[in-house]
């Protein structure tokens, strides 16, 4: 999958753990999806998924990974990608936006991306379908980035990885049932019928939609304007998320629990987010008990280079290399709650344990 900031890959069998305990859970919401690499977890798991989230990569990896069942794509899917990887280059608006006049991939594998993008233009699949080959292409392109993760900027020299031919890979398909939306949270939180939720949301002013720019272009393929040495999209200026807003995202998130209908909730925050733990248990304690493990984690990669100006010289120092993410778990049994948060603490490295 995709590099990613916030992503919750070491924390993932904690997540699934604690979803194992809560009883009578099947249908699980996941509606800050993000990479959907929670969901497709969850999925591998046994459990009806349902994905969603409010930019068009997010939920378009969400259809790949959680929606499409294997049973049914993956034949397809296969043939697909072989004859995608044998789309002609194209040197177009892509290659000179973000290969020459930003540089985040070698303009040959480039045109490689843009002659398969549009390639996956003109075929005019099904949705899933469809999904599944722009899925393959972001985690080729990924693959072949000269970035430390982010979009927000590209690395000086050329990374050593940027050099390698673009290849196209068949996403890790599973079978079974599941579902992906393109829809803000606070939206599709009334309508959803489930057992559980997760909820992963973004926690300060880092924007998804302005580190992952390049990603919605790709997936969206509307060639917009576009700001900056970055070349990023003129919409990062106009989406804004009450999320990233530090005098806005209490309330976000709380009409997001209030208006979930499960029983069962486990919320993902970072110790680094605009929300404390005993702000985030008072917005779940009307909904029953809470209890909170504390896990601690290296901080993303830009955090460990370091921080430098536009040349290239070294201007700032880190604070600190480690933060904290707290998986908090609330429903009506205090039991199970503790039981939930005791399975998630064990399914990984020591970690401190609190609760009410």
């Amino acid at each position: 999958m995709i590099k990613y900031l916030g992503s919750k890959r070491l924390l993932v069998p904690r997540i699934v753990a604690a979803m194992r305990v809560l009883p009578g859970v099947r249908r699980i919401a996941d509606p800050f999806s993000g990479t959907a690499r929670v969901g497709h977890a969850l999925k591998r798991s046994g459990y009806d998924v349902h994905a969603s989230d409010v930019l068009r990569y997010a939920a378009v990896l969400a259809r790949g990974y959680v929606a499409a069942d294997a049973r049914r794509c993956l034949p397809e899917a296969t043939r697909l990608i072989g004859e995608l990887s044998r789309a002609q280059p194209r040197d177009g608006w892509f290659t000179e936006t973000y290969c020459r006049s930003a540089r985040y991939f070698q303009p040959a594998n480039g045109a490689r991306i843009e002659g398969i993008r549009e390639a996956i233009a003109r075929l005019e699949l099904e949705p899933e379908l469809e999904a599944i080959a722009l899925v393959s292409l972001m985690e080729a392109a990924d693959r072949v980035d000269s970035t430390t993760g982010v979009q927000m900027a590209y690395l000086k020299q050329w990374a050593p990885r940027a050099s390698n031919p673009l290849e196209l890979r068949v996403p890790a398909l599973l079978p079974g049932p599941g579902s992906a939306r393109e829809a803000a949270a606070e939206e599709i939180a009334p309508t959803l019928e489930v057992d559980a939720a997760y909820l992963d949301p973004p926690y300060n002013q880092h924007s998804y939609l302005g580190n992952y720019h390049v990603w919605e272009t790709l997936c969206r393929w509307d060639r917009p304007a576009t700001y900056g040495i970055a070349c990023k999209r003129e919409d990062v200026r106009e989406r804004p998320s009450a999320f990233n807003r530090r005098g806005e995202i209490h309330a976000a998130l709380e009409r997001v629990i209030g208006a979930l209908a499960c029983p069962w909730l486990v919320v993902s925050f970072s110790d680094e987010g605009w929300l404390t733990a005993a702000e985030i248990e008072a917005l779940l304690a009307p909904r029953g008990h809470v209890a909170v493990a504390e896990i601690p984690f290296k901080r993303y990669v830009g955090a460990q280079i370091g921080i430098y100006n536009p040349s290239g010289e070294k201007v700032g120092r880190v604070s600190h290399l480690k933060n904290r993410e707290r998986l908090f778990v609330s429903g009506p049994d205090r039991e199970m709650v503790r039981r939930a948060v005791e399975a998630a603490t064990h399914a990984g490295a020591p970690t401190v344990l609190a609760g009410s």
